[in-house]
């Protein structure tokens, strides 16, 4: 089976939305406690868990038509994301050698992903 690109690009915007869904779950966490109330009342809650369903739904319909060898490795990309982001929305430092691995996960991502 050929991997379209289209679905590639696919798996890509799913790593986004699941790195997204990751940060909301972190800023929702801050106000969870052991009541039940403070989970379904917590809208980051809520829209994390939404990012990942909607990023596995997505991802569902993509590897139908590629190969999951390819596709999945792409995934990895959610880490540069969540490095990323986690900067600017938790405040979190980014020390230079993260960018090092950053880059070595593109080049592995790239890697794979080449056919």
């Amino acid at each position: 089976m050929k991997t379209e690109l289209w679905a590639m690009g696919v798996v890509l915007f799913c790593a986004v939305l699941g790195s997204i869904g990751q940060i909301l779950l972190k800023l929702g966490s801050a106000s969870v406690s052991f009541q039940f109330m403070s989970w379904i009342t917590n809208l980051r809650l809520i829209g994390g868990i939404s990012m990942y369903a909607v990023a596995s739904i997505l991802f569902i319909f993509a590897i139908k038509h590629g190969n999951l060898s390819i596709l999945y490795p792409l995934v990895a990309t959610s880490y540069i994301w969540v490095a990323i982001l986690s900067v600017r929305f938790l405040g979190e430092p980014f020390a230079p050698v993260k960018w090092i691995g950053i880059a070595l996960i593109v080049s592995g991502v790239c890697l794979i992903a080449y056919k």
